[in-house]
């Protein structure tokens, strides 16, 4: 008998379905997540990928367009933060420290990062309409934005995506196939997140697809040996 407890106590951990309990909340706030962040992308790179200082100026519908993508960056940044709280809750038992630092720590930089970048273009907006609006102070603001969001903050996403793959993968809850999909989405952030316009968008892309896997994939019992 007490073999059999030395053994039983050193089994790695298993997603059984009672320790997902949780699931659907990841799920649904990983899809609110994607879909409010990759709405306000698509809205800025519309309106503001183009043009220089006199046409902001000028254009009051594409202002209008940038701050209602900016008016859905706090909504995003929630959904993330409850998606972060449920997955730490329900792989407590499984990932490590090393992984809970940097799954914790990159999220929460990443959201910082982009509310830094939501508060910059605000800013941004409002001296445009100004009418002692200078051309220069507008371009390093549009400059320095872009930087923050485009090169550092999907850097950081690209190492939650790393974390949430690894340790994803020593359970059974979704296919595997996501997790792998998962580096490959990582790496391209890595390397070219500050080169593309439209590849920041894999981020969100990959947290729907993950989120809606979660909700219609039934969690098995990992084998062990």
């Amino acid at each position: 008998m007490t073999d059999d407890l030395s053994a039983g106590a050193t089994e790695p951990p298993v997603a059984t379905p009672p320790f997902w309990r949780t699931r659907r909340g990841a799920a649904l706030a990983g899809i609110a997540f994607a879909l409010l962040l990759m709405a306000a992308m698509i809205l800025l790179r519309l309106a503001a990928s183009e043009g220089g200082f006199e046409e902001f100026r000028s254009d009051a519908r594409r202002r209008t367009l940038i701050l209602w993508g900016l008016n859905l960056v706090p909504f995003a940044g929630i959904a993330f933060l409850w998606f972060i709280g449920v997955v730490r809750e329900q792989l407590a038992e499984i990932e490590d420290r090393l992984f809970s630092t940097v799954f914790l720590g990159s999220g929460l930089l990443f959201l910082a990062m982009l509310f830094v970048g939501a508060v910059t273009s605000v800013s941004m907006l409002e001296m445009v309409a100004s009418p002692n609006a200078n051309a220069d102070l507008w371009a390093f603001s549009r400059s320095s934005t872009q930087t923050i969001v485009s090169v550092y903050a999907m850097r950081m996403a690209a190492v939650f995506t790393l974390s949430v793959s690894s340790v994803g993968l020593r359970t059974s809850s979704v296919p595997r196939w996501v997790f792998y999909l998962g580096y490959l989405v990582a790496l391209v952030l890595i390397l070219a997140s500050g080169e593309r316009e439209w590849t920041p968008l894999l981020f969100p892309a990959w947290v729907l697809l993950l989120s809606i896997v979660i909700l219609f994939t039934h969690p098995g019992r990992r084998r062990t040996r």
